[in-house]
């Protein structure tokens, strides 16, 4: 399994394109893979026929673990220069095969044995043809005398005293009714189900709203927005300024622009916001790379390229890569209010939900303003309160102060 983008650590076979024998040329796609930042195709390594498929349709494994092996013409012909010419297969021949099976170790397994200076001869694997597989090898190093253990509860005597052991309680499965429609969660929902509940079981979310007065915006925004789309071809969007806004913001408290690393907390210096782009029922999170050092045209623009590669299902593992901050434009669904859950492994997603026009008060008086909230969640491990509500008064006072001095287009 090759490394499909930045901190991307595994993937999921969702299609193979090969099967075995077939031959196949080197950098010829041979298998669909899933993984949480983009859909890619995996080329071969090698000129040569598919010999074993390792890993199945819809199995997630890690980067670097084997997806299936290919034999090349110097292997073959090697191989066929040491067969005797009466060789005739039999049960001792295919004990042989079984155990070179065993000997092939993933680049995983070999590192975790070196860095743990464990002989892979005494570990029982549970993989195809009894290969060692990383969770055998992690099974092992939590109790490496686990199967003394076992032999020995296997001997000892009856009149031992029996531990007590609470029932197990199954779940009752849920099944569907008569006219439900069941869908196979497979792809991208199930990636996404993954993330969700690392990001949710990892991460002790916390959350913040704040109201802010954008009717400036919307002034400035509805004056350039025919000439904008008459010079450029796309679209000026209210969420280029917000970008805009987060990234100024960001610059300011780089504390929000962070992950937890588990002894160190990384503040990153690069300004990389991740959008969400939904098409028909998936969602994808591509992103803006340098967006402080972009012009408000310059994040318009890239806001309406990654939509249509999106749409086209075009995006590429490197559109994908480097997101450091999430902004989410909730609002183009008419959401007033929501909870983000954070993108692992980022510390903060902030949610800017749909912009309202509604009755405020100002110098005792009420006028009509255009009002927004902004709701954030953040990383409690990396950030408190204190921080994130500085953050988000700075976004306010910028969005509340936009005019074509403070904030120009081009």
């Amino acid at each position: 399994m090759p490394q499909l983008g930045e901190s991307v650590t595994e993937g999921t076979i969702s299609n193979w394109l090969v099967k075995t024998g077939d031959h196949v040329e080197k950098y010829d796609p041979i298998a669909e893979v899933m993984t949480d930042k983009v859909n890619a195709e995996v080329p071969s390594s090698f000129t040569g026929e598919i010999s074993e498929i390792i890993a199945g349709e819809g199995e997630t494994i890690e980067v670097g673990e084997l997806m299936c092996f290919i034999e090349t013409k110097e292997k073959k012909n090697a191989l066929n220069d040491e067969k005797p010419d009466n060789e005739k297969e039999d049960s001792s021949t295919q004990t042989k095969d079984n155990t070179s099976m065993k000997k092939r170790y993933s680049p995983v397994v070999m590192r975790m044995a070196q860095e743990n200076n464990v002989d892979l001869n005494e570990v029982v694997g549970t993989g195809n043809s009894g290969r060692i597989t990383k969770k055998d090898l992690e099974s092992y190093l939590n109790n490496p005398n686990k199967e003394k253990t076992i032999e020995k509860e296997e001997v000892s005597s009856e009149d031992e005293e029996i531990e007590f052991h609470p029932p197990i309680i199954r779940r009752k499965p849920i099944v569907a009714n008569p006219g439900d429609r069941e869908i196979p969660v497979t792809g991208l929902r199930k990636t996404i189900a993954q993330n969700m509940v690392r990001s949710k079981t990892e991460i002790p979310h916390a959350w913040m709203m704040i109201e802010v007065d954008v009717t400036n915006l919307v002034r400035y925004r509805n004056a350039e927005k025919n000439s904008f789309k008459e010079n450029e071809g796309y679209n000026l969007s209210y969420f280029a300024f917000f970008l805009n806004a987060v990234a100024k913001s960001l610059k300011q408290f780089p504390q929000l622009n962070s992950c937890w690393a588990g002894d160190k907390i990384i503040h990153r210096s690069d300004i990389n916001l991740s959008i969400a782009v939904a098409h028909h029922h998936e969602l994808y999170v591509p992103v803006i790379k340098n967006v402080d050092e972009k012009s408000i045209k310059g994040i318009a623009k890239e806001i309406h390229q990654l939509s249509q590669k999106a749409r086209t299902n075009s995006l590429k593992p490197e559109d994908m890569e480097g997101g450091t901050f999430t902004v989410n434009n909730t609002g183009s669904f008419g959401s007033v209010e929501s909870m983000g859950v954070i993108n692992y492994p980022q510390s903060a997603i902030l949610q800017v939900e749909s912009i309202v026009k509604r009755p405020v008060i100002i110098d005792d008086m009420f006028a009509a303003r255009d009002m927004v909230n902004l709701c954030l969640s953040l990383d409690h491990r990396v950030l408190d309160g204190v921080i994130c509500g500085a953050f988000m008064s700075h976004v306010k006072g910028i969005l509340e102060n936009i005019s074509s001095e403070t904030t120009p287009i081009y």
